[in-house]
């Protein structure tokens, strides 16, 4: 199992700092199917694996070659701190099957926008 997380965190890592991405469209994904993890179980872990050191790799980059607006980024994340707390929250509640399912939904309307925005 060690080599398998270890294998989601990688391509998690590459796709983030290529995409911005990670967390809710790569990790929970690949820990639901791969690791057979329930969708609050695979959110929970997610969240976990991104706390501040994660991130802070990656936005020191982008930050080094101008392509970081901090004062949006902190706005954003202060936004995102009370925004987790209540999903997070929901997610208790909501049934497993409900969860996984409401995931799938997002994930289609965010590739159709994007496959129309391109």
């Amino acid at each position: 199992m060690i080599f398998l997380f270890l294998g989601i965190g990688l391509a998690a890592g590459v796709l983030a700092g290529l995409f911005g991405i990670g967390g809710g469209i790569i990790i929970v994904p690949a820990l639901i199917i791969l690791a057979r993890m329930s969708p609050v179980m695979a959110s929970g872990t997610s969240l976990a694996a991104l706390v501040l050191p994660v991130g802070i790799v990656g936005a020191w980059e982008y930050y080094r070659n101008g392509h970081l607006d901090l004062r949006a980024a902190l706005w954003v994340a202060g936004a995102m701190v009370l925004g987790v707390y209540f999903g997070s929250r929901l997610a208790q509640i909501v049934d497993s099957s409900t969860l996984q399912r409401l995931f799938a939904v997002f994930l289609v309307i965010v590739a159709v926008r994007v496959w129309f925005t391109a």
